[in-house]
């Protein structure tokens, strides 16, 4: 199994994306730590696991509190061993419709909880994972990261916050053995989406996503799942700091095609046209 003799956390592995992410993760043999607000989903999910024997264990804890997430990770670490996979999956998206119309404490809260709660899980895994010289981080980019998302800025902005800080931390991690990746999942069907479709704002301002759904585009979440393993066992290394895309068959990708993506330096931000140096350059 790809993933024996690793301590995995999956934030937001209640449900959806996060439950087929911790659930893949365990059948490649992982010890799976269960985060999530809601304590009642992360339990079943936990039961689920060990009753196909699997192991895993639930923490409730909201990822936005700092002292919350490092006593959650001081748990983990005491009950199932030290962190080497972390899957930075929890999301917000309630924040929909015009900047000058939003409720202005929603657009904050999905940028606190997508892009503050994920600086909070890596600021408390990563100095055991540097000092043990092991350790892969996974933060889940998607919508917005790479295109404008009209009436959806706040979840835009953070998930274009989460490339951004992808490779800043990986490049800040040079040489110390760990690696942190992003990836988009594409568009799969949870209670978030649900929330897009169903809701007042959604229906008054997302009027793509139900065009998205109608026209099948409608990804599995066991593809970011096997995704997921397969960055945690390490075949996509060489990616690290840029993002995967589990709905472009990344799955599928071969040497040739991982060396043209760095030799291309793609899949990150970039100002077109220019090198990184002198984008940087010509926007001080």
């Amino acid at each position: 199994m790809k993933l024996v003799d690793t301590v995995a956390v999956v934030t937001g592995a209640g449900r959806g994306i996060g439950r087929a992410i911790a659930e893949a993760q365990a059948e490649a043999g992982a010890k799976v730590a269960l985060l999530s607000r809601t304590t009642a989903e992360i339990e079943a999910v936990a039961a689920a696991i060990v009753a196909k024997g699997g192991a895993a264990r639930p923490y409730a804890v909201d990822i936005v509190d700092r002292s919350a997430v490092d006593q959650a990770v001081a748990a983990i670490e005491r009950d199932l061993g030290p962190i080497s996979l972390l899957t930075n999956n929890a999301g917000a998206f309630f924040g929909i419709g015009p900047i000058w119309t939003v409720d202005p404490d929603a657009w904050w809260r999905d940028v606190e909880i997508n892009v503050r709660g994920a600086f909070h899980c890596c600021r408390a895994a990563l100095p055991g994972m540097i000092a043990r010289r092991r350790g892969r981080i996974i933060n889940l980019a998607g919508g917005g990261a790479a295109t404008s998302f009209p009436n959806g800025s706040g979840y835009a902005t953070s998930k274009a916050g989460l490339l951004r800080f992808t490779e800043s931390v990986n490049d800040t991690l040079a040489g110390t053995g760990v690696l942190a990746f992003a990836m988009d999942p594409g568009l799969v069907r949870t209670a978030m989406t649900e929330h897009q479709l169903n809701s007042e704002a959604g229906r008054a301002y997302l009027d793509a996503i139900p065009k998205l759904f109608a026209a099948n585009v409608n990804v599995p979440p066991t593809l970011a799942a096997s995704l997921s393993v397969e960055i945690g066992a390490g075949r996509f290394d060489k990616l690290a700091g840029r993002m995967l895309m589990a709905a472009r068959g990344d799955l599928d990708l071969g040497e040739a095609a991982i060396d043209a993506i760095v030799a291309g330096d793609l899949r990150t931000l970039r100002v077109n046209g220019l090198p990184p140096d002198a984008a940087s350059a010509a926007m001080e």
